[in-house]
């Protein structure tokens, strides 16, 4: 699982952001304050989302140079609500990789996180072993060894989602959302069906069942 650091002083926009980068799949450190986020500087962080105006006297500007120091290729996306070309220039030649303005829409922040998340871990993401299995994402396709081990799309996507989230626990609702999408309307006994059969065709896979919530792939 990517982790991404958000940093954004407006309280109620930060949890919104975060909440929607977590049905996304990614593990969110969030900060209110930018001195806060320095001291962070240093753990093992995938991109960084940061608002140039800040509360406190640590600026966003600030944050990337340290960052830099540290990581130079971590990615960084920076939000203003200010318009201004000088912004999106000094934030492009400090190194960031790409500039959304306030008040932007939180799906479209996600597509563009994804989207360089995609970009800068490509090598990484194109393939994920497990347990023997390969999982190729970009043609959507199981092997164990040389065998092709047929799944329907959604098989796919729930095996995907257990992979790239190993050990975290999943609600039946959770999968419902992440699998089927915000618009089903139905029981969320179809969760368990659909491990059923993902346990049939993937014979290894080590799928808890947590009674009365979900499940979590360990």
């Amino acid at each position: 699982m990517y982790k991404i650091c958000l940093v954004e002083d407006e309280k109620d926009l930060n949890n919104l952001i975060k909440s929607y980068l977590e049905h996304a799949n990614y593990e969110v450190v969030n900060f209110f304050n930018g001195q806060d986020a320095l001291d962070y500087i240093g753990n093992k962080v995938d991109l960084w989302i940061l608002d140039i105006m800040l509360g406190d006297n640590v600026s966003g500007y600030d944050i990337i140079n340290k960052i830099r120091e540290k990581e130079p290729n971590v990615p960084v996306i920076f939000t203003s609500a200010r318009d201004q070309d000088l912004d999106k220039i000094i934030g492009l030649e400090l190194g960031s990789d790409d500039y959304i303005t306030k008040p932007y829409s939180p799906k479209e922040l996600v597509l563009r996180v994804n989207n360089i998340i995609k970009r800068v871990y490509n090598k990484l993401t194109d393939k994920i072993s497990y347990e023997g299995y390969t999982i190729d994402i970009d043609k959507r396709i199981v092997k164990d060894g040389d065998t092709e081990i047929k799944l329907t799309t959604l098989e796919f996507d729930l095996l995907l989602l257990f992979v790239q989230n190993k050990n975290k626990s999943f609600s039946r609702d959770d999968i419902l959302k992440s699998v089927w999408g915000d618009d089903y309307f139905g029981s969320d006994r179809v969760v368990d069906d659909l491990v059923r059969r993902l346990r049939k065709k993937i014979k290894r896979i080590n799928i808890n069942t947590l009674y009365g919530y979900g499940y979590r792939l360990i």
